[in-house]
């Protein structure tokens, strides 16, 4: 995009509800005005939202125990042969520890996103501005990340339809509550490196990916397609990593 484009771009402000909007339909708007303004406040209130109501239909429907429960029977046959090797006192104990830390983890992910956030922006705003020599701001990365993950609401949406829709509790995952991957669909007794692998093959990462090349690129004002290099880089990085640590488990 030329210089000329971006700058008419840039002096038109929007608001809060705009860059949301134009996020999901027009995301270079969105991304030429943290240019302007690097105000991050409403998605993160969006997310606080989801998360609430999330957080509140998995303790109305599904219930904490029931939901840590079916994490553990998701999980590998070693943690689970761990957990069934214990004597039954301590089984119950680690069980009630397990499902506060999953209770108080899900209720809290908001200010844990924005730690995530944080990292994750000043992971790219090091990569794009001494590796490919940009001039992002932190404040302009955050906000972008912010904007850019704005997608993944989403998938706590959804997880709140099909929880009051009638889910059966056995059938509740938290760690991938709804079909928007493809390890959804693998059999929970499968390989876990090759369900970790399927869950990274996300429509809703994806999009986020798209949007945080196209919001890195123009903050940062680098070339698109050394942007999408790196962007993706950092998510294969990321994906080897996951499907490396399941494996081993």
């Amino acid at each position: 995009m030329s210089d000329t484009v971006a700058n008419a771009q840039a002096s038109i402000p929007l608001s809060q509800v705009e860059r949301v909007i134009d996020t999901f339909v027009a995301p270079s708007k969105t991304f030429h005005d943290i240019l302007r303004s690097a105000s991050w406040w409403l998605p993160w209130l969006l997310g606080v939202l989801v998360t609430l109501g999330f957080s509140a239909a998995i303790q109305q429907r599904i219930g904490w125990d029931k939901t840590y429960s079916n994490i553990l029977q998701h999980s590998s046959e070693t943690q689970q042969e761990r957990m069934a090797q214990l004597p039954a006192d301590q089984q119950a104990r680690q069980k009630a520890i397990a499902t506060s830390f999953t209770k108080y983890i899900v209720w809290a992910s908001p200010l844990l996103g924005l730690l995530f956030a944080a990292i994750a922006a000043g992971v790219l705003l090091v990569t794009l501005n001494f590796g490919l020599g940009g001039h992002a701001t932190f404040g302009q990365m955050f906000a972008v990340w912010m904007y850019a993950t704005l997608p993944w609401l989403i998938q706590g949406i959804l997880g709140i339809i099909v929880l009051f829709a009638g889910l059966d509790a056995d059938a509740f995952n938290l760690k991938n509550p709804v079909g928007t991957n493809l390890g959804y669909y693998l059999p929970a007794d499968g390989p876990q490196w090759l369900i970790a692998f399927g869950t990274s093959i996300d429509v809703l990462s994806i999009w986020v990916l798209v949007l945080l090349i196209i919001g890195c690129a123009v903050v940062a004002r680098t070339k698109l397609a050394a942007t999408a290099t790196a962007v993706v880089g950092w998510w294969v990085l990321i994906t080897l990593a996951k499907v490396g640590i399941a494996a081993i488990s």
